[in-house]
């Protein structure tokens, strides 16, 4: 990888662990340019950043997974395909998959972002995760494209089908809020009407927020409840 002078260096240069890591070969101009952030490229004179590749790759990546989970499962509501492909295709997710990978540590940063912690930053994570995907499918094509996406991101198309066979939505937001760190999950829920066709409406917060992340409506304060927790949990994941 070439090295601008002055510019900070990605703590692995080792491009071959990547590209194992990865499980398909990257022509390597495409692989370093993938791997360029724009505050690198700035600081380095105005050179190629990943930006048109990261565009590439979330088209493809939103193909791949919408084909896998329409075939998948024949029977779930165009909603629930949503829900499972937020679930995936996220920046949340995607930085979690770029984790998995280590590749925050290929990343090529300017010198203000490499001292804010933008290795670890979801938003430069799943940018850069998009745009291997755009650089694999310029260099290999569509189908093995297809496949090292699909391996990559296998451990969150199971979580995401699981949860939609379940629909526990509560566990599920508790799950979500973990993840984020945002605290413990309370509820709100107030009825109205008479006691034979009483509606109980729910809210869903979490620690230190006013606002609720959800809000539910149903005949049972638990079915409220569970319908504000998938509200939130949609709020969370973007769908």
């Amino acid at each position: 990888m070439a090295r601008a002078k002055h510019l900070p260096v990605p703590p692995r240069t080792d491009l071959e662990g990547l590209i194992a890591a990865w499980g398909e070969q990257i022509d390597p101009e495409l692989l370093e340019r993938a791997l360029t952030h724009r505050s690198y490229a700035n600081e380095a004179g105005g050179i190629a950043n990943n930006e048109r590749l990261e565009f590439l790759g979330d088209a493809i990546l939103s193909v791949v997974i919408a084909d896998r989970l329409f075939h998948d499962h024949p029977d779930s509501a165009e909603s629930d395909l949503s829900r499972m492909r937020a679930a995936t295709v996220s920046q949340e997710p995607l930085a979690r998959a770029a984790r998995r990978i280590d590749l925050g540590s290929f990343i090529r940063l300017g010198k203000g972002e490499s001292a804010s912690g933008g290795r670890d930053k979801d938003s430069i994570l799943s940018d850069t995760f998009e745009a291997l995907i755009g650089a694999t499918y310029l260099t290999r094509g569509l189908e093995p494209t297809r496949r090292v996406v699909l391996a990559n991101l296998e451990f969150l198309l199971a979580r995401a089908s699981s949860r939609s066979a379940h629909h526990d939505w509560k566990t599920i937001l508790v799950e979500r809020a973990n993840e984020l760190s945002l605290g413990e999950v309370s509820y709100a829920v107030e009825g109205e009407g008479p006691d034979h066709c009483r509606v109980f409406t729910a809210k869903a917060y979490v620690t230190g927020r006013d606002e609720p992340i959800g809000q539910g409506r149903a005949s049972s304060k638990k079915h409220a409840e569970n319908a504000a927790a998938e509200a939130g949990v949609r709020l969370l994941e973007g769908a």
